[in-house]
């Protein structure tokens, strides 16, 4: 049972980067499935989170409107479009998979994937 973070990388402010979850072992389309990400000195936060069965999305307020999270079933893959990317959004990023009560809180999930790092700058 493995989830594969990747997509990562270098970019100037106002770009773009799409992350990708990738889940071994087991259907990612039973769990709700949410991208948490922690910069340097900071606690993990959360940033989205994707629904198991009823398609709905949840975002942090200091991503909504610019990352979109979606899955891929037959690929068993979830992604995260990040677009506008800022500064403030450098930090590694892990996505999570489990049924949070609170999907915004890293709690109550099963798996978790290695973090892939975002790095926004000029």
């Amino acid at each position: 049972v493995q989830l594969q973070a990747s997509g990562g990388g270098l970019v100037q402010p106002g770009g773009s980067l799409r992350l990708s979850c990738a889940a071994s072992g087991f259907s990612l389309d039973n769990y709700g499935i949410g991208w948490f990400r922690q910069a340097p000195g900071k606690k993990r936060e959360g940033v989205s989170f994707s629904h198991p069965s009823d398609g709905t999305t949840n975002y942090a307020n200091s991503v909504k409107g610019r990352f979109t999270i979606s899955r891929d079933n037959a690929k068993n893959t979830v992604y995260l479009q990040m677009d506008s990317l800022k500064p403030e959004d450098t930090a590694v990023y892990h996505c999570a998979a489990g049924w949070p009560s609170i999907p915004l809180l890293d709690l109550e999930y099963h798996y978790w994937g290695q973090g892939t790092l975002v790095t926004v700058s000029s």
